[in-house]
Parts: C-alpha cells; structure tokens; sequence
C-alpha cells in the first residue's frame, strides 16, 4: 500500500489522546519527552496523519500495528517496537486501534545510548527488536506491555534511561554545542555553525553526519522549515506567509522547502485533516515549550 495522493475520509466515532511526560533532570541532555498516543476508532477503520522531519523516535506499539511509510516510499506495516532515526522528510502512517510509548531521542541521547552513526538510519525505520544497537531497550517493551497505569509506565521508561547511563560513553560537547546553534533562530549558514563551534567545516560536517544524521546545510534548512510548520501547527488559521521564518527570501522559497521537506505543497497540507499531529503539536508546547520535536532545546 503507497501513502494516498490525496485526503481520505476521515472514519467518524474517532478518539485520539497524546500525554506528554517530562524527563528525570539527568536525561534532559538526551531524550526530549516520553509521550503516550492513544487511537480508538471503529473496528476495521484507520486514522492518517503525517509526522513532520525530526529526530530520532523509539516507539512501543500495542493493539493493531499502524501502516507507516517515510519520503512517499510504499506503506509497510510497522515492528511492534520501531526505532526510526532522524528524518528530512515526512513520515505517513495510518493507525487503527492503538497504544504507543514513544521516547524522543535528540542527538546527544543517540550518541550516548545508540551505538550506531545517525546517518546510517536517517529517514529510515527498522525492526529495533531484531537490530543489534537497540538491544538495551527490548526488555522494556516486554515490560510495558500491559501495564495500565500510565504515569507509573513513563516512570519506568525514564528510570529504564537512567539506569544506562553508568555504563554509556561519555558526552561529546561538541554535540551538545552543535544542538543549541541548531535551535539559534539567528544561525543560517555552515560558516556561522563552524564558527560558534570553533571548527572547521569539514570537522562540522563529519559530526553533523555521525550525531545529526545529515549535512549541515539540509539541517539548517529543516530547522527554517520547522520553525515555519510549528507556527502553523499552534495556529492553523495563519497564512503561510505570516508563519514563514525570518531567514526565507519569499514565500517561493519556503513553498520549495515545504514540498521538499513535506512531500506536498503547503496549501495540500493544509487541506488535509491532522487528527493525531494538530492536537499533539498544542500539547508538546505546552508541556515540552516546542511544538515540534525538531525545535526541542537540549537540556530543557
């Protein structure tokens, strides 16, 4: 199944709940939230949606395992524990009945519990189950499941966190430093991001690739991008013009960077429904202070 061209119909009797949990002060340099999506619609129905670009995801699934494809790729059905690596496009799903415990991995956190180069999953997902670098984390899925207390489980997954950080590497500053210029409203080019990191820019992009997963140049313009698409996210009714960033040279631009980063133009989003990421985009600000995981400030 490929993602569709054009907006399906939405199944009614539909019930969506997102709860976003803050993390223990000492992974706030690694992970942004731990998150519960919770999707109940009727028997034989599914709910699509489209996930903007991010970073990195760790997601349990329980129920009927969603359709999910990234960049316009074919629709596949998704592993019930699914690690998805940073992304510079648009991920598709259709959910039907489901609960997901997601964690949000931000760079930092990938170097310090992934043993694994961002770039070699970006814009990719995988069966984290069956992959060799998400071993430390099978066993918390298995615990998860079934447990109906929600604060009690999110309490478990952060303490499942903590507990690895005595055997993790040590910190990379030069990551946590490339983060906070990444999320600088101010930064635009890769001369500034090697000079706020006092290296060169050869040495900028070799880290970009192992802990961001992808050049600096794409980075500085998805984050243009999603400084743009959270404005929107938090007040649909604006016009596009009004949420473009700063640094856009005029709206042609940004259409560009919409389609290219989106997978369509900004009026056909706009068009099509957001059942799951319109809701959940107003809760992640107001318990994360960003409406997308993109612009998520390290250690915050």
């Amino acid at each position: 199944m490929s993602e569709p061209s054009a907006p399906e119909p939405e199944p009614t009797d539909v019930r969506i709940a997102t709860r976003f949990f803050a993390v223990s002060p000492a992974l706030r340099p690694y992970l942004s939230t731990i998150y519960l999506t919770e999707v109940s619609v009727p028997a034989g129905s599914r709910v699509a949606d489209y996930l903007h670009p991010e970073w990195a995801n760790l997601r349990f699934i329980e129920g009927e395992l969603p359709l999910a494809s990234l960049g316009g790729a074919p629709a596949v059905t998704t592993p019930r524990f699914v690690a998805t690596g940073p992304t510079s496009t648009a991920s598709y799903f259709a959910a039907g009945n489901m609960r997901v415990w997601g964690i949000g991995i931000v760079p930092m956190g990938w170097a310090k519990f992934i043993p694994l180069a961002a770039d070699d999953l970006a814009d990719r997902f995988c069966d984290a189950a069956a992959h060799p670098a998400f071993a430390a984390f099978v066993s918390l899925g298995e615990t998860l499941r079934g447990v109906n207390d929600v604060d009690a489980a999110a309490a478990m997954i952060d303490a499942h966190f903590c507990a690895l950080l005595g055997d993790a590497p040590p910190d990379d500053p030069a990551i946590l430093a490339a983060h906070r210029a990444l999320v600088d409203h101010d930064l635009s080019t890769v001369a500034d991001l090697s000079a706020k990191l006092g290296l060169s820019e050869r040495s900028v992009e070799r880290l970009s690739h192992r802990a961001f997963g992808f050049s600096p140049k794409l980075l500085l313009r998805r984050q243009r991008f999603l400084r743009s698409l959270a404005r929107f996210m938090l007040d649909p009714s604006m016009a596009w013009i009004d949420t473009m960033d700063h640094h856009y040279y005029d709206q042609a631009q940004f259409t560009r960077d919409f389609t290219k980063f989106m997978g369509m133009s900004p009026r056909e989003y706009a068009a099509r429904p957001k059942p799951i990421l319109g809701a959940a985009a107003k809760a992640r600000a107001a318990a994360a202070g960003a409406a997308v995981q993109g612009l998520h400030k390290p250690g915050s």
